[in-house]
C-alpha cells in the first residue's frame, strides 16, 4: 500500500513539474513574441544560393611575361587563367625570406623573364589565400596582406623564384622553396604565345595591340521584395515599423536595427549599430564573418570576389565584386556608372560582428540571357584615348569591365574599358 502511495505521489510530482515548465517557456512576459516570431522567421532560400569562401578568391587577372618585353592577360573564367591556376594551387611554397621591394630590378625581371604575376587587386591576408594555395608561412608572414604573385625563371638558373608581394608596397617575401621547376613555369608562358599581344610601359596597366572581344547580355531581371528583406533581416518581422523619408527612402526598423530600401536605385542598407562584438578581429577572420553573414542573410546571386577588407578608424569594410562572364571570353567585374547601383556587397564589421550591409535588390536569370559578341577598341587608337585621360592624372590601371544598365524588365550589360587613375578616381571608355 505504501509503495503505491508513493508511486502515485512521484507521478503527481512529475506532471507538475511539466506544468510548470510549460507556463514558464510559454506564459512568461515576452514569451508570446518568442513563440510568434519562430512563425513569422522565413529564410529565404531562394534569394541565392551560399557560397564556400574558398570560391570568393581569385586573381582579378593573370598576366603572363613571355620575354622579349612581350606580355598577354587572361582573366577568370577564360581556359588558359583556369588551367594555370589550378595547377598553382597544388603547388607547395614555404621557406619565405623578406626582403624590400627595392632589392629587385622589377622593370627587367617584367622584360627578360618568362613568369607568370597574379594580381589580387586591393589584397587577400596570407591566413585566407593558404585556403586556396599551397602556403607555409612563418608568424611574420601569415600577418600579411598580398596583393601580388610573381613567380618567375632567370636564364641559366635552374630555380624557379616565387615572389609574394606585401600591400604595404615596400615589402616583399621570397618563398626559397617552390614545387615548381623552369620547365613548368615555360610551360604555362607558352600557353601566351598565340594570345593577344599586349604592351606597357612601367607595369602598372597593359594595353593589348588589337581589339579585345567581349560578351554583351541582355538579361530578364526582378527584384528581391522589401519583405524577403525583413524576413531574412529581423528575428521578428513582424515587430516592424515603416518610415517614410522625405528623399523618397522607405525605412523599416525594430528600434534596434533598421533596413532603408531605396527605390530608385534598387539598394538596400542594413543596419544593427547594437550588434553585440564578437571578440578578436582580424582582416581574414572578418572576411570569414562577412561571407557567412550573407550565406545567412540573402546568398549569393552570382558570381563574386572578394575585392578589398579595408580597415577604417572603427571599423573593418568588407567589400564583394560581382562578375559576369564564361568560356571563353573571360568574367569582368560589373560597376556601376552613377545611374545604378549593382554589382558589389558591402559590409562593415566591428570588433568582429557586422553592423552594416549593402546590396542591390535586383537579380537576374542568366539562364535567359541573351549574347552578343561585341569589341572594346585596342591598339594605337586605345593608347590615343588613354594619353589624353593621361593629361589630368596618370593612369594606374586598365580592365575590361561591364555596366549595368535598366531596359524595362532586362538588365544590358554593356562591356567597357574601366580606366583607374592615380588620384583614385574611375572613368569607363567603350
Amino acid at each position: 500500500m505504501k509503495e503505491r502511495v508513493k508511486s502515485w505521489i512521484l507521478a503527481l510530482l512529475v506532471l507538475s513539474s511539466l506544468i510548470e515548465s510549460y507556463y514558464l517557456i510559454y506564459r512568461l512576459p515576452g514569451a508570446d513574441s518568442a513563440v510568434l516570431s519562430e512563425n513569422l522567421y522565413v529564410k529565404t532560400d531562394n534569394m541565392g544560393p551560399e557560397e564556400k569562401v574558398e570560391n570568393l578568391l581569385y586573381p582579378d587577372k593573370m598576366v603572363i611575361h613571355m620575354g622579349a618585353d612581350k606580355h598577354t592577360l587572361f582573366y577568370p573564367s577564360s581556359t588558359f587563367y583556369n588551367l594555370i591556376l589550378n595547377r598553382l594551387k597544388g603547388r607547395g611554397f614555404e621557406s619565405f625570406q623578406r626582403r624590400s621591394v627595392q632589392d629587385f630590378d622589377w622593370a627587367k625581371i617584367r622584360q627578360e623573364n618568362p613568369g607568370i604575376e597574379l594580381s589580387f587587386g586591393a589584397g587577400i591576408p596570407v591566413t585566407l589565400l593558404q585556403r586556396v594555395m599551397q602556403l607555409s608561412p612563418d608568424s611574420l608572414f601569415a600577418g600579411e596582406s598580398i596583393d601580388r604573385i610573381w613567380i618567375y625563371s632567370i636564364k641559366n638558373d635552374s630555380k624557379a623564384h616565387a615572389v609574394f608581394f606585401s600591400t604595404r608596397g615596400d615589402i616583399v617575401y621570397e618563398a626559397a622553396k617552390a614545387d615548381l621547376t623552369v620547365q613548368d613555369i615555360q610551360q604555362h608562358v607558352d600557353f601566351g604565345k598565340n594570345w593577344t599581344v599586349y604592351t606597357t610601359d612601367n607595369g602598372d596597366y597593359y594595353v593589348p595591340e588589337t581589339r579585345v572581344s567581349l560578351i554583351e547580355a541582355e538579361i530578364p531581371s526582378d527584384m528581391y521584395t522589401t519583405e524577403q528583406m525583413q524576413s531574412n533581416l529581423f528575428f521578428d518581422a513582424g515587430s516592424t515599423r515603416y518610415i517614410q523619408e522625405k528623399n523618397g527612402s522607405e525605412i523599416y526598423t525594430d528600434s534596434k536595427r533598421s533596413l532603408q530600401v531605396d527605390q530608385e536605385q534598387n539598394w538596400m542598407s542594413y543596419s544593427d549599430p547594437a550588434a553585440l562584438p564578437a571578440g578578436e578581429s582580424t582582416p581574414a577572420k572578418d572576411a570569414l564573418e562577412a561571407v557567412e553573414f550573407v550565406n545567412q542573410h540573402g546568398g549569393w546571386n552570382g558570381a563574386y570576389r572578394l575585392a578589398a577588407t579595408e580597415e577604417g578608424r572603427q571599423e573593418r569594410k568588407v567589400s564583394f565584386q560581382q562578375y559576369y562572364g564564361s568560356y571563353p571570353y573571360g568574367s569582368y567585374p560589373i560597376i556601376s556608372d552613377g545611374q545604378l547601383q549593382y554589382g558589389v556587397i558591402h559590409l562593415e564589421l566591428q570588433q568582429g560582428t557586422v553592423s552594416s550591409y549593402e546590396r542591390s535588390l535586383m537579380y537576374v536569370d542568366e539562364g535567359q540571357a541573351v549574347k552578343k559578341v561585341v569589341e572594346l577598341p585596342g591598339g594605337e587608337e586605345l593608347k590615343a584615348q588613354l594619353a589624353e585621360i593621361g593629361k589630368a592624372s596618370p593612369v594606374k590601371d586598365l580592365t575590361p569591365a561591364y555596366v549595368p544598365v535598366v531596359q524595362g524588365e532586362k538588365l544590358r550589360l554593356r562591356p567597357v574599358w574601366r580606366v583607374t587613375l592615380s588620384d583614385g578616381n574611375e572613368l569607363t571608355l567603350n
